[in-house]
């Protein structure tokens, strides 16, 4: 049998903490220290993948033998990124901006071997369509969610999903932060056994 190696997820985030719990591997969670703040004209794709990068190396520089997951998320609706809100007025503006509309959620992963410095770096696409909400349900909404720490301020896992007039794409854990699928891909591509 082979021995499992050492996985970090480069993240405190407890949604991403419960997606990984999925695949049965042992991990330990470490927070990055790093400066999430966008770069002037970087698209949103370029900013995930560059984010998800930055978490995984910096806590490989203190775990010489982990396989690291790293991974970042935005929301992106006309060609502008949405982060997180981090309080109730940018969440707001946020759900008021993405009402009725397409929103196109990326998620940057990346997979490094710190011993070998090997990197598997992706974005995984997942489309949201809102319907056209009240303002009365925005605000039902964020008492109930409190979604300060999700993209867009959107979370799907609670009662964001009433915002929505249907999903599309390959791999619906994308949404949440963390795509399993591709994840999965990655481990084995890394000699990590998956059922």
């Amino acid at each position: 049998m082979t021995a499992i190696r050492p996985m970090i997820l480069a993240s405190s985030s407890p949604y991403r903490q419960a997606l990984l719990a999925r695949l049965g591997l042992p991990f330990r969670s470490v927070r990055p220290g790093i400066n999430e703040a966008p770069v002037a004209g970087e698209s949103g794709a370029d900013q995930v993948k560059r984010l998800a990068q930055a978490k995984a190396e910096c806590v490989a520089r203190d775990a010489a033998d982990a396989l690291i997951i790293g991974c970042d998320q935005v929301a992106v609706v006309d060609s502008v990124a949405l982060g997180k809100p981090g309080n109730h007025a940018t969440a707001q503006a946020q759900l008021r901006r993405v009402r009725g509309r397409r929103v196109l959620f990326l998620t940057g992963l990346c997979l490094l071997d710190a011993t070998s410095g090997r990197k598997l770096v992706d974005v995984v696409e997942y489309a949201v369509v809102f319907r056209d909400y009240s303002e009365a349900e925005i605000e039902r909404y964020l008492q109930a969610d409190a979604p300060y720490d999700c993209s867009g301020s959107f979370r799907s896992e609670g009662l964001g999903i009433a915002l929505v007039e249907r999903m599309e794409g390959p791999d619906p854990t994308a949404l949440v932060g963390l795509p399993l699928i591709r994840l999965s891909q990655m481990l084995r591509e890394s000699g990590i056994p998956l059922p």
